[in-house]
Parts: structure tokens; sequence; C-alpha cells
């Protein structure tokens, strides 16, 4: 079992998991002792972004999703976050659940941490996929979300969630449900971290974040999100990754077109030996 007492963290980071009111909260699907997958949410979600990854790939994996600070069951922060400081509390979060190297799966902000997951602990991260993602020295594009929750509150948690899909997609039934569900847990939420969280990712990422990333890693992106090209200068970055384009999909791509998401998933997993 693997211990996050066991490995070196950085200093900032230790110091940041202390600023949270207690552990991060996390789903489980799966047998114990199966190999692991991590999943770790986009704003302005939670772990239920990940349900029907969850569903389908329980069939083989121990899947854990974990809500970020802020969002669904997880604690309040009671100060500043970091990047690096979440996803320490993130191995916190699922040691005792692990067992074994694991699959990290995050989806923007999640695939930052997700980054930051390897760089911990190199040693127990056996591939990356990450989705909705890309590399930016600056990330002013931030700012607007950080605005519309300071006039609108936790309500913008609805007109967000639809901006994470496609111009398509969100115009139907189904994507106004998946806003509603995510807003319909808005009493678990707490709009401060959320924008500490914010306050975190406006940091500019390390140089190493992405170019020092040895573990194979998969970047899935819809064509119509708006970090396409970011995903794509990602791509380039990375020592040992491959790239697939969605079509027709946005930032949220695993909500929208699941089936397609998770095949391409486990193929690349077959291919590094990990099905």
């Amino acid at each position: 079992m693997i211990r996050r007492a066991d490995v070196d963290v950085d200093n900032d980071a230790v110091a940041d998991t202390d600023v949270l009111e207690g552990a991060l909260h996390v789903e489980a699907a799966g047998v114990r002792g199966a190999p692991a997958m991590v999943f770790v949410h986009p704003n302005p979600m939670d772990s239920t972004a990940w349900m029907f990854q969850m569903a389908h790939l329980s069939t083989w994996y121990r899947c854990l999703a974990v809500d970020l600070p802020g969002y669904g069951r997880s604690p309040a922060a009671r100060g500043p976050l970091t990047m690096a400081g979440v996803a320490a509390a993130v191995w916190e979060a699922v040691d005792d659940e692990v067992a074994g190297p694991v699959v990290v799966v995050g989806c923007s902000v999640g695939a930052v941490v997700a980054q930051h997951l390897y760089h911990q602990r190199p040693g127990d991260v056996a591939a990356v996929v990450l989705t909705g993602a890309g590399w930016s020295p600056t990330k002013p594009h931030l700012q607007r979300h950080v605005d519309a929750y300071r006039r609108q509150g936790l309500a913008y948690r609805y007109e967000y969630t639809l901006a994470d899909f496609s111009a398509r997609f969100r115009t139907t039934p189904f994507a106004r449900w998946l806003a509603d569900v995510f807003v319909g847990r808005n009493h678990l939420a707490d709009l401060d971290t959320i924008l500490a969280m914010f306050a975190g990712m406006q940091q500019p990422d390390p140089d190493w974040l992405s170019r020092d990333l040895q573990a194979p890693t998969l970047i899935l992106s819809g064509t119509e999100d708006n970090a396409h090209a970011r995903a794509q200068a990602l791509h380039a970055r990375l020592p040992d990754s491959e790239f697939v384009a969605l079509a027709g999909a946005g930032h949220a791509c695993n909500l929208e077109v699941p089936a397609i998401f998770d095949d391409h998933l486990l193929t690349f997993l077959a291919r590094r030996g990990l099905r």
C-alpha cells in the first residue's frame, strides 16, 4: 500500500494541505486491489463529472474520483491554495485506496493537478491522461470566470458548465440536465475556496511541469474546445505523449462523447501494457 508518509513532497505542497478543513472527498467504484485510476475534475464541476468513466472503467480498475477543495463533499480552505498543495491533498485522499502505480486522469484544472501528482510521486504514476488541457505561460482567460463568480456567486456554475460543452451539445436537454446536477449541489460548495483555487491556477505553471513529465501521456482534446490549440502546444512539450482530437467535442469531452473518450483511453492503456 502506498502511503504519503513514505515519500518526499516539497514543503509548499505539504503546507497547503494544512489549509484545508479536512480530507478531500473521494468517490470509489470497482474492486479493491484492482489497478487504480484517479480522476480529477474540471471547473465548475465535481467528481460527478466522471460518472460515465466511473461506471464503465470500474469494470477493470479501482476508480477514484476526487472532489477538489470547495466542490462536492470536499472541505473549504482557510487560506491560499496552490496547485502543488491541492495535488498533495489528492494523494492524501487516495492513499488508502491505492495499491501500486496509478493511472491519473485530469480535465482542465484537473489536468494541471494531474501533472503535479506525477512530479510529487513519479514512481507511483503509471500513465497520465489529460483532457481540456493546454500549455500557456500565462492564463489571462481565467479572469473572466473569477469576475463572473464575483458577480453571480455560485449560480454561475450553470452557465459555466454549459460553456464547457460544444455549442451544439450545450443546447440539448441532456447538457442542461448536467448543469442542473452541479448547480443542485451549490449548498455543498464554498465560493471563497473556489476563488482561492482560481488564484492558485492563475499562477504560471513551472516550466518543468510538462517538460519533465516522463510518464506515458495521452491528450484527448475536443476540436471545439477553446483550449484545443494550447492542447497541441502541450503535446509538443511532453516527452512521451500521444494526441487525439475528438471532432466536434468541447472542453469536458468525457461527458459529451464518453464512448469515444473511453475507447481512446482504453486503447492507449492497452498499447502501453496497462490494460
